[in-house]
């Protein structure tokens, strides 16, 4: 079965074509919105062709992505009828779903609801949703949610201490993100291991710029440090994470920001970003730090701290683990940050092998824990859009 998969952002849609686990094209159109939009598109097995285009909404991107997909030259499809399928990935499905499911008018109407609490990421999702019903009126959609897989988390977990009344009424708790991610790299790291699932504990490490860590027990997600929005958990990029609820409101006060300002200063300008004053790309904290910078070297300490210190209340929470998996862009690629966060836990029984960690190749999954350890340490490169292939694949084989 021939899968489409979209990832529609503000001003980006990165996609994917699959005829069932073999991927045919990849891409990413951006600048959405401006004369000036680059389409970046891959045949497997060919170069990347770049071409620049007005595109000035999501359904003439995907109308454009389509005609690359059965352009005589660049493309891989004989035609729009070859594409059996439309997977989405919508961030934000709140407690009405968890798992993911064939788009609807009824889930349609569900996923709007979700604006209110993810302004930024569903409506994108569901410009592309619209566009697929338009373009490819036929063709069954599926949506994959980044939320559904935390939605095992027990109550304990997931929940605030705020008044119920804001739980019951408007729906705040902890909701978590990266589900995809988090559930892919847990099967993937069951089958390293060589044994099943539901005997494992695991904790999953998608680090990028964005970036969360989940407590895996017996394959469901029971808890993870992404909260009601992306800001709680970890510090990312250029997001604060955990931080004490009163100092917004003190920056507020003291230097007359207003909502919208303190909340982009959280979401845009903080992080590893607002720590070192360089940079949000751990590359160049990095390469800063190695040269003496002390204000990277200060963000770099603080992210592998925090994510230092959310590994050990997991290992507590689930009264052990069994391998500790890094995922994601700083996940996958950084030897120095695997390093620093997992240096010192050999009480927990997690042993590095520094040679393994450094030496191992870009892409490839490996365990870099020596033998000795009983915590295994896992590099895993994660494919969410592998998995909103799959789903698609089976629910739509299911209706």
């Amino acid at each position: 079965m021939k899968v489409l998969v979209l990832n529609c952002g503000s001003s980006s849609i990165k996609y994917k074509l699959y005829d069932d686990d073999q991927q045919l094209a990849d891409g990413l159109l951006e600048k959405i919105g401006t004369a000036q939009a680059q389409l970046n598109h891959t045949i497997a097995g060919r170069k990347k062709v770049v071409s620049v285009h007005e595109v000035l909404e999501h359904q003439a991107g995907i109308e454009l992505i389509l005609r690359a997909l059965v352009d005589p030259e660049k493309g891989v499809l004989a035609s729009m009828e070859d594409i059996q399928a439309v997977g989405h990935r919508v961030v934000h499905g709140a407690e009405s779903f968890s798992e993911s499911t064939l788009i609807t008018p009824e889930v349609l109407a569900k996923i709007e609801e979700c604006i209110d609490i993810a302004p930024l990421h569903n409506p994108p999702n569901l410009a592309g949703i619209y566009a697929i019903t338009n373009l490819l009126p036929k063709v069954p959609q599926i949506a994959v949610f980044d939320t559904a897989f935390h939605q095992t988390m027990p109550d304990k977990a997931f929940m605030y201490a705020i008044p119920y009344v804001f739980y019951a009424r408007n729906h705040i708790r902890k909701y978590g993100f990266h589900g995809t991610s988090h559930c892919f790299v847990a099967h993937e790291a069951a089958t390293m291991l060589g044994k099943p699932i539901d005997e494992l504990k695991l904790i999953t490490c998608h680090l990028g710029n964005g970036s969360s860590i989940a407590a895996v027990d017996q394959g469901k997600s029971v808890d993870t440090s992404m909260g009601f929005t992306p800001l709680e958990g970890l510090p990312m990029g250029t997001r604060c994470g955990d931080i004490d609820p009163a100092v917004p409101l003190y920056i507020m006060g003291k230097e007359e920001l207003n909502l919208q300002q303190i909340n982009a200063l959280l979401n845009k300008h903080s992080g590893v970003l607002g720590i070192s004053g360089i940079s949000n790309d751990f590359r160049t904290l990095e390469e800063e730090s190695a040269k003496g910078d002390r204000r990277a070297t200060l963000a770099l300490e603080v992210y592998c701290y925090r994510l230092k210190k959310y590994i050990g209340s997991y290992v507590a929470a689930m009264n052990g683990a069994d391998a500790i998996v890094f995922t994601g862009g700083i996940g996958e690629n950084s030897d120095v940050v695997r390093e620093m966060v997992v240096k010192d836990m050999e009480f927990l029984g997690i042993e590095l092998d520094i040679d393994k960690n450094r030496a191992r190749k870009r892409g490839e999954a490996a365990d870099i824990s020596k033998p000795s350890s009983r915590v295994k340490v896992l590099v895993i490169p994660t494919n969410e859009e592998l998995v909103i292939a799959r789903d698609t694949r089976r629910i739509v084989s299911e209706t």
